[in-house]
């Protein structure tokens, strides 16, 4: 029996194309097949540096169908990368479960360093660095609240992603349920209109009130203790 393939898990641009690794793209030349979760994005990244590995989608509402097709792969002694649209797989997306699966197939996982528009923002962001939970997005409707008020009392930067749509929203009810705290959002980081706004929580409301949400972001809440601040 052919020895069982590596996946790798491979970090891609959260916007900046420079910002991919050496090591990446060697990994994703020398893969036999790359599993991304939209394949016409990720074809872009691809010819940007000339790599013709095949691809095939792996997302959310296919992977009761994909995860055996790539566990196989993997299995027949060859590579597979798993890369996300943006960022690193795996990291607010299903990819997890596609790696829990190879992992449990006994089948060797590798991660390569790379972009995370989490931990981008996060080490720009001036708030305590120490101690800090990722929660994604936050629920639309049901656990809302009580996930928010769960939150209020953890001793911690709290970092969440959101859409222009509901930014506006997500801040009142961060003001609301956690507190007027400091807070630092994070906009289309690493492109042409990167920008930090910073500030209080009700400040941030007024600010976007008037300046129309537009694009990605990233949401970081700092703990209710000024001391840790200066």
């Amino acid at each position: 029996m052919p020895e069982n393939g590596v996946l790798f898990i491979v970090p891609t641009p959260i916007g900046n194309l420079e910002d991919m690794t050496f090591r990446g793209i060697r990994v994703l030349n020398e893969s036999t097949l790359i599993a991304a979760e939209d394949t016409r994005h990720t074809k872009k990244l691809l010819m940007h540096y000339n790599i013709n590995t095949p691809t095939i989608s792996y997302f959310e509402h296919n992977r009761f169908t994909r995860i055996p097709q790539i566990v196989d792969h993997l299995i027949s002694g060859k590579n597979v990368s798993v890369v996300t649209d943006a960022g690193t797989p795996g990291i607010s997306d299903p990819a997890y479960k596609l790696i829990r699966a190879t992992i449990e197939n006994n089948i060797k996982v590798e991660s390569i360093p790379g972009a995370s528009a989490s931990v981008t923002a996060l080490s720009a962001s001036g708030l305590p660095t120490d101690r800090f939970l990722f929660e994604g997005f936050l629920p639309h409707r049901k656990g809302r609240r009580k996930k928010l008020e769960r939150l209020a009392n953890l001793e911690a930067t709290i970092i969440f992603y959101e859409s222009p749509m509901r930014l506006i929203r997500t801040l009142n009810d961060i003001l609301e349920f956690i507190g007027d705290r400091p807070a630092v959002i994070g906009r289309e980081l690493t492109k042409v209109h990167e920008e930090y706004q910073r500030g209080i929580v009700s400040e941030l409301i007024n600010y976007f009130k008037e300046n129309k949400p537009r694009g990605e972001f990233v949401v970081m809440i700092g703990k209710d203790d000024k001391n840790v601040y200066f």
